[in-house]
Parts: structure tokens; sequence; C-alpha cells
């Protein structure tokens, strides 16, 4: 019996910018974060890929082609393909927020143009065989809060002419859940900003320590799946509460984060507090993560939806001295196989 080939497994290379800088612990540099990933290795089977910020130090959103074939050479020496992209739409690396002035749009929208034009770019060298570009509200749930239904709809233009251009790309846009940005940090709201877009081209990435405190209803109570009284060693509620989730988001899902929480939250550096990301043998870790990764790779009767051809490990805001030990990323990949031997195919 052939063991499953799909979905490929790639790792996330944004752990080392994330919430590093100058207010908290330096940059890991990209030709680390490749090294680190091309070396894991779990019984013959190694990483597949990576996905890639487009921020500085990583790589330049304006980079220049010469700049763009050196990362494509650097991926094929170490036997990776590139997957899924961030655009950096946030105010602090040249976007703007959604919701906000037309010039911020304006500037939300560019950002969402120079990624795909990155993306199409890397698709056209062969590097790139599949993934999305990543974005988000670029806005505080409190402010989306002063005006909730208005602001939706503003976020839901801005993200309307980003798929506009993303489509004169070839690309998809998947809007990342998180309890950080406003009209997506709730999992009925996500829901609701996605269905006002009412474009073919735009989808839902989850990611299981975000998705997780949905459940909690962090930043968003009255969206609450769990009781208030919730103990997490009660796992049969957990998990239907797991099921209401995914039932409603599955179908939006285009792109996949395996992670683990611990049922808090966390920030560093600029980086604003969101379900925290724990190692993947973290034993404080409330997720099973094969098991639980089940609800988002299969459908409501169990069958697999084949709906992404990769999946991801996030492990956004570790500490440098973790990111840096080789026995994180074999632990890493040791899940990441175990999600697909449960969940994958082969072909």
């Amino acid at each position: 019996m052939e063991r499953n080939s799909y979905p490929k497994l790639h790792n996330a290379s944004w752990p080392g910018v994330v919430g590093k800088g100058q207010d908290s612990e330096p940059p890991i540099s990209l030709d680390t974060m490749l090294e680190l990933t091309a070396n894991a290795e779990v019984n013959g089977v190694k990483f597949d890929g990576f996905d890639l910020f487009l921020c500085d130090p990583h790589l330049d959103i304006d980079a220049s082609d010469d700049t763009i074939q050196a990362l494509v050479d650097k991926a094929r020496a170490y036997n990776l393909e590139i997957g899924s992209l961030v655009a950096p739409v946030w105010a602090g690396t040249g976007g703007g927020s959604a919701m906000g002035s037309r010039a911020e749009r304006d500037r939300f929208v560019a950002q969402v143009r120079k990624a795909c034009i990155i993306g199409k770019k890397l698709r056209d060298l062969g590097a790139r065989p599949n993934g999305i570009i990543r974005i988000d509200s670029s806005v505080d749930p409190e402010s989306w809060a002063e005006d909730s239904e208005a602001n939706t709809q503003l976020i839901a233009q801005t993200f309307r002419e980003a798929c506009d251009v993303a489509a004169e790309y070839g690309e998809f846009l998947a809007a990342e859940g998180e309890i950080c940005w406003g009209g997506m940090h709730g999992w009925k709201s996500m829901v609701k900003t996605l269905e006002a877009v009412g474009r073919p081209n735009i989808g839902f990435q989850a990611d299981m320590a975000h998705t997780l405190l949905y459940l909690l209803g962090y930043n968003k109570p009255d969206e609450r799946i769990l009781p208030e009284d919730f103990q997490w060693e009660d796992r049969e509620t957990l998990t239907e509460g797991l099921k209401t989730l995914t039932a409603a988001l599955r179908p939006w899902t285009v792109d996949f984060h395996v992670a683990q929480n611990d049922g808090s939250v966390f920030g560093a550096g600029s980086h604003d507090k969101t379900g925290r990301h724990c190692q993947a043998s973290d034993p404080n870790g409330k997720l099973d993560i094969p098991v639980d990764a089940g609800h988002w790779l299969r459908d409501e009767n169990g069958k697999l939806t084949k709906r992404f051809k990769h999946i991801c490990w996030d492990g956004c805001m570790f500490p440098n001295d973790v990111m840096m030990q080789p026995k994180t990323w074999n632990d890493i990949l040791a899940t990441m196989i175990d999600v697909r031997e449960q969940h994958g195919w082969y072909e």
C-alpha cells in the first residue's frame, strides 16, 4: 500500500519575522528558516515546501525579478516548493485598514496586487504549484465594533476590490480568522464578512490555534460556542463545539494551518494578542491535533474534501531558542505526518 503523498507538508517561514523586531527578539533570516525546514526528517519523510511572508527581512514585497529568481533557486536547492503567500496589508508594512479611508483601502489593495504579481511569477517559474494569498482586515475589533454593520460592508468592499485584482493574476485570496482582526474575530462575523464579499476567488484560511478561540468567544462573547462553565477535560463537548464551528467555516476553507493551542492568547512585538501557538508536543495543548484536523479536512460524513493540495504548520511567535532547536521541527514534522496519514491521499 502506497504511503499518502497529499496533502503536501509545508512549514511556515514567517515565525522568523512575526512578533520579532525592535520591541521583541531579533528576526530569524529566511535562509535559516529554510535550512531548519529542509533539515527536519522523520523516518525518511521531509517537509515538501514552505509558505512565505512577503515582507522584509524575508522577501521585499517590491522584490526584483533577480531576487525572486534567487529565492526560487534557493528553494530548489533545498528541494522545497513554495506555497501560500502572506500579503503585508497592514499600515506598518505599507498597507492600510480595509475599513479605513479611501487612501488606506487603496494601499491595502495595492499590497494585494504586489503579492499577486510575485505569486504569478513564482508559478511561472515552476516553484509554486499551489497556494493562496493570505489577507485580513488590518483593523482591530474595537474600531470595527463602533459601527459593525457599516464596517463589515466596507471591509467586504475592500476585499471585493482585492479579489478583482487577484483574478487578474489567477490568484485566490484567503482571509485568516484571528481574534485580533475586526470583522473576522468571531466565527459568525467571519462567515458574514465572506458572504458579503460575494466573489468566487475568496475563502477562509483556518488555523487550528486561532479557530480554537472562536469556541470561547474571545473578543466576541456573543459568538461563544462552548458553555461558560466548560472544562477542557470534557472532550465530548469540545468535539461537538468543533463540529459546529467547522460545519460553518469548512465550506469556505481553502488553506489550512496545523497548530496547537493551550486555550490562551498571546502577543509578541507589535503583534496583537491572538491564539497562542504552542509546540506540537506541548503537554498543555488542548487539541488532539491529528484527530481535530479531521474536522477541517473531512466533511460532515467523514469524506476527505481534498480542497487544498498542501497544509502548513504555523508556529507563529515561538521563542527564538525554541525555533533554533532541530527537535522542534522534527516533532512538528512528525505531527504533520500523522495528520497526512489519517486524512491524506495518494496520487
